[in-house]
């Protein structure tokens, strides 16, 4: 008995645990609806349809318009307009997207993350929270997340991941510094923002980049179906 009782004392107890997971080429893929939408607001308020070749990938929506607009010397208030119309034409792109789809592993691991007390799951994405909604709403997949760090937090993408973080740490009742922050994204943007944030990074090749190109993360996989992101994630 005196053994036992020994061995539980002894016994690890997980460390609170954050996990934000990013959303387009992480969880699902949209089929070009984003962009689409992108367009056609751009089109509504500025009289353009074309925001340019360069990839949104691991951009906030805002970013995303700075870009798009930067030598034209467009104010914020323009900025606001094209994003108020992209929500707006999201709420039809995303609906009549053919390629729309979950990605591999995202609903099991969800899953098995539920199950864990002390993990916390939430969402890190450049996405306006709207936009995020409307996404993941499609995907029946909004409720799996009870809170978040989103591009309408802020355009910087670290400082977002920190709302998203200090979010958790209060779901779970717990000071974020002593709490371990985990982001699951897709792009190198995802691992660096996980770095300046001072997180752990377990990046997935299912977007727009390889895994090479993602080697700076702690974990790289093909699909979330790897079993070693739950392991790192729970780390119980």
């Amino acid at each position: 008995m005196a053994r036992a009782l020994a061995s539980a004392h002894h016994r690890t107890v997980p460390a609170p645990t954050i996990v934000l997971f990013d959303i387009d080429g992480t969880l699902v893929t949209c089929g070009g609806a984003g962009r689409r939408a992108m367009e056609l607001a751009f089109g509504d308020v500025l009289g353009r349809d074309d925001v340019g070749r360069f990839s949104f990938g691991g951009m906030t929506d805002r970013a995303i318009v700075r870009a798009a607009t930067a030598n034209a010397q467009h104010d914020e208030g323009a900025i606001d307009a094209v994003l108020d119309r992209y929500l707006a034409h999201l709420e039809t792109t995303l609906p009549s997207a053919e390629g729309f789809a979950v990605l591999p592993g995202v609903v099991a691991l969800l899953d098995a993350l539920a199950s864990k007390a002390h993990v916390a799951v939430g969402l890190g994405t450049g996405n306006l929270e709207r936009g995020a909604a409307l996404k993941l709403g499609r995907a029946a997949l909004w409720d799996r997340f009870a809170f978040g760090g989103y591009g309408s937090d802020h355009e910087d993408r670290a400082r977002l991941l920190r709302s998203g973080a200090e979010r958790g740490a209060a779901s779970l009742g717990v000071p974020l510094p002593s709490a371990r922050v985990v982001i699951v994204g897709d792009t190198p943007r995802d691992v660096a923002a996980a770095r300046a944030l001072g997180a752990s990074v377990i990046a997935v090749a299912t977007g727009g980049y390889a895994a090479p190109a993602l080697a700076d993360a702690d974990v790289v996989v093909e699909t979330l179906e790897d079993a070693r992101v739950a392991a790192r994630i729970a780390l119980a």
